[in-house]
């Protein structure tokens, strides 16, 4: 399966198939070329073994697995290595992994001699579904998540669903988040697999339509002047709840989960999507302080001084942006806390 993403600037496939890792050459030309794989140690060795051994000239560069990873120090680590290996703009970094080493080498060679040729090969079922297409490159500063970030096109992506193999079933369900929000705000289809409760059979599916439906938003908003806001959806508390646990015992799909139930306006559907999200055993997020919340949305890409854009839904399929003031999002997460704490 391919799909492509057709921008002003660039354009660029999206590759989606089975033992793509077996051989990458037949999708890019890596010969007369440096090659630097980022991944982290919780990444099966495997997979990084298939990709350098079909580049001629390449390098390993293996992180720790975590959110702490996505930092400045490890900014730094990636641009010593570049500089002292002599990598030119002709050269290629390539992220073999989750979200955390997407967005961190992606916003490395957006930045490394002003722009480095990248290539993201994500191996889980969260940077296969939300973030291996975008161009939204990050490192966390501060305890703010997201707060340094560049917009950056891939060359190529490529999706091998074999990896989701040896993902434990935290983690896909994790993933699995992003696309029920897809589905939520733009694809009544999409939501329908979850509630029929076939995510995990149609998988293939599940991760094609999610990539499909935000390469749509994304080439009507490349770099988020407003419509894009709509991926949003979930991720204005999503944030705040991951800062406050120093992105700790909670994963990004999961703080996502939490957050949507916020913004569900019809009941009926709200507990529709609480029953989905706790037959995937997702621990929701109850325990914090609104003040605390409060401090970490001040500081929110979507925020300006008195305002705050949220997306909502009422009807499956069928997302909207809201700008709301902060008083009235804090009356809003105060009523629904107590309503959610009940269940």
């Amino acid at each position: 399966m391919e799909l492509e993403v057709k921008l002003s600037e660039k354009s660029y496939k999206v590759v989606l198939q089975r033992g793509i890792l077996n051989n990458i050459n037949s999708y890019y030309d890596f010969n007369n070329r440096k090659v630097l794989v980022i991944t982290d140690d919780g990444v099966p060795s495997i997979y990084s073994e298939k990709v350098i051994n079909q580049i001629p000239s390449s390098y390993l560069l293996v992180l720790k697995q975590g959110e702490q990873t996505k930092s400045i120090d490890s900014f730094i680590k990636i641009q010593t290595f570049l500089l002292e290996n002599n990598f030119t703009r002709n050269d290629i970094v390539i992220a073999l992994g989750g979200g955390v080493i997407g967005d961190l080498s992606a916003f490395c060679a957006s930045t490394y001699k002003r722009g480095i040729k990248f290539i993201n090969i994500p191996t889980t079922s969260l940077s296969q579904i939300d973030s291996s297409v975008g161009g939204k490159t990050a490192i966390d500063f501060l305890d703010t998540k997201n707060v340094i970030g560049t917009f950056y096109q891939p060359e190529i992506v490529l999706i091998d669903f074999d990896t989701l193999k040896t993902l434990p079933s935290r983690h896909l369900y994790n993933g699995l988040m992003e696309a029920l929000k897809m589905g939520l705000i733009l694809d009544e289809e999409l939501f329908n697999i979850f509630k029929q409760n076939e995510y995990l059979t149609r998988i293939e599916e599940v991760i094609y339509l999610s990539i499909k439906r935000k390469i749509e938003v994304v080439q009507k908003d490349e770099k988020e002047s407003y419509y894009r806001m709509i991926l949003n959806f979930g991720h204005t508390l999503a944030h705040p709840f991951e800062s406050i646990n120093n992105f700790e015992n909670i994963l990004h799909g999961e703080a996502v989960a939490s957050g949507m139930l916020y913004m569900i306006d019809d009941l009926k559907l709200k507990k529709e999507v609480y029953r989905i999200i706790k037959t995937m055993n997702i621990s929701l997020v109850k325990d914090y302080s609104l003040e605390e919340v409060f401090d970490y949305l001040v500081n929110d890409k979507k925020a300006d001084t008195n305002y705050i854009n949220v997306v909502l839904v009422k009807n499956v399929g069928q997302g909207q942006i809201v700008k709301m003031t902060y008083e009235e999002l804090k009356e809003r997460i105060a009523g629904e806390k107590d309503e959610l704490n009940n269940w």
